[in-house]
């Protein structure tokens, strides 16, 4: 049977030396041999609780070997993992619970403790306030075996309902097979060539599919994760990245921003670093640039990818970064990524046209949303939503998503296009911008901006003058809000839906 058949859990572990570590955590490590344990224990508590194949599980809980055992005993299980973020809302939980209708749960303490009215009809387990302890989870003797055979699950079998961020509409479950998981994991190792002396430190959490690819990878070669939740002490996550001899760091741009701007990054040796993963948006070219001067052997993949394709659909080699700078490269090995125009057609250089994706990691649509799923997958095409163009060598360069436009004196623009030239005001660590209703216009800039450092009392006025000599008269803000930090979902991508209902006070442009 190829890999591709195989059931994720089984092809992540099979064949790793029990005494090889693999998770290190603030408060203890452990090996393959140990995670195997947990995760035999957690599949022998599921099929003493009547699991079926196909039934779903809900897995709510911050890094840990909590989450990671229960997520890997739930695949192992035949049933399909269900992961949301620690911190989510109580009515959208309650919508997840009513389109999924899972029958067993999987909650760090703390989060139920909160939302123990809503996930009481569930059959729960929970860390019991230790998500890193192994006598929390059960497993020290628990013989899956004894309870029955593990129903066989693989190939096009559900392993997952992956839940967009929701950063611009309501969250909606990706339906991720076995196979597209390990489609995608086996594309990711070849351009990255990871191998089993790679070990990541992981800061994005695994409930999102850009952390939960870092696990996959990792795991399947034979390698091992730093988990280390402390970003926001970005000093003691460079030292523990030291301490512990990391190869790899993965982040999204708000993660690069705190990096360079609020650590030590620029006085440290990171002898054993080898590469660096930036994706989930756009990352400047200015702070691509100085991210290449300060760690000038460290390889810089920028990458772009979609939860709809199981993590990943593109890479830039690092090669290329500064002749391609501003692209995100070209479709990853087994993946065929286009650029289309209204026809269906490929673009020319130039042209602008809608990126669309095909390979095994195309995930089969969403689950419970049918018509939503013939929108986005068409002719068993993944019609990703981003309007890109091409140059002559084929590199793809994203304008902005289609709904991420504005319409300002009758011209159609980019806020990407807007933010990117608000940004090279080096004053300015973010700035994310959105529509306003404008009488004269039709529709307006209004932007939200996160200064360096301390604001200085002309500031205000400083960045007008810049925009209003750097940006067309109709795309200079009208207003601008200066914020201490852009609001951000649990992946750290900005949310511009919470900055569209923002009531703040503004300052006329």
């Amino acid at each position: 049977m190829g890999a591709i058949h195989q059931n994720v859990t089984n092809y992540l572990l099979e064949g790793k030396s029990p005494s090889r570590p693999a998770l290190f955590f603030l408060d203890g490590q452990f090996t393959y041999g140990q995670l195997s344990d947990v995760c035999d224990g957690i599949v022998a508590q599921l099929l003493s609780g009547s699991a079926q194949a196909g039934d779903r599980v809900i897995l709510i809980a911050e890094n840990s070997l909590f989450w990671i055992g229960s997520y890997l005993a739930v695949l192992r299980a035949g049933l399909i993992c269900v992961p949301l973020p620690p911190g989510i809302p109580a009515p959208e939980l309650r919508d997840v619970l009513v389109s999924t209708r899972p029958r067993f749960g999987f909650v760090q303490e703390r989060v139920l403790a909160r939302h123990s009215h809503i996930l009481s009809p569930l059959r729960l387990a929970t860390d019991r306030g230790s998500p890193n302890s192994l006598g929390a989870l059960g497993a020290a003797s628990a013989d899956p075996g004894s309870f029955g055979a593990i129903p066989a699950a693989g190939g096009d079998d559900l392993a997952a309902l992956m839940f967009t961020s929701g950063s611009t509409g309501t969250p909606r479950g990706v339906m991720v097979s076995h196979r597209n998981i390990i489609a995608n994991t086996e594309s990711i190792i070849q351009y990255l060539h990871l191998t089993g002396d790679d070990r990541m430190m992981t800061v994005l959490p695994f409930h999102y599919c850009f952390g939960t690819s870092l696990l996959h990878t990792h795991l399947r070669t034979g390698g091992s994760l730093v988990v280390d939740s402390r970003f926001m002490y970005p000093e003691d996550l460079l030292g523990r990245m030291v301490e512990t001899e990391c190869t790899g760091f993965a982040g999204v741009p708000s993660h690069f921003h705190l990096l360079m701007g609020s650590s030590g990054l620029r006085r440290r040796s990171f002898p054993r670093l080898r590469y660096m993963q930036q994706a989930g948006g756009r990352l400047p070219e200015t702070s691509l640039r100085e991210l290449r001067a300060i760690l000038p052997d460290t390889k810089i993949f920028v990458m772009y990818g979609q939860t709809e394709a199981t993590a990943r659909l593109s890479y830039l080699p690092p090669e290329y970064l500064e002749s391609k700078m501003g692209s995100i490269g070209r479709g990853i090995p087994g993946v065929t990524l286009r650029v289309l125009n209204q026809n269906g057609q490929p673009v020319r250089p130039g042209e602008v046209g809608e990126i669309t994706a095909d390979g095994e990691n195309i995930s089969r649509g969403y689950w419970g949303a049918p018509e939503e799923t013939a929108a986005s997958f068409r002719g068993g095409m993944l019609c990703t939503g981003d309007l890109a163009t091409v140059d002559e060598d084929g590199f793809i360069y994203i304008l902005d998503r289609a709904r991420d436009f504005l319409k300002c004196g009758g011209k159609r623009v980019s806020c990407r296009q807007i933010e990117d030239r608000i940004l090279q005001c080096r004053d300015l660590a973010e700035a994310a911008v959105i529509g306003i209703a404008d009488d004269v216009t039709g529709e307006a800039v209004k932007a939200f901006v996160v200064p360096c450092g301390a604001v200085p009392p002309d500031f205000g006025e400083s960045l007008r003058v810049f925009c209003r000599k750097n940006l067309p008269l109709e795309l200079v803000p009208k207003e601008i809000v200066v914020l201490d930090a852009l609001p951000k979902n649990s992946a750290g991508k900005v949310s511009k839906r919470e900055l569209r209902s923002m009531g703040l006070p503004l300052a006329d442009a």
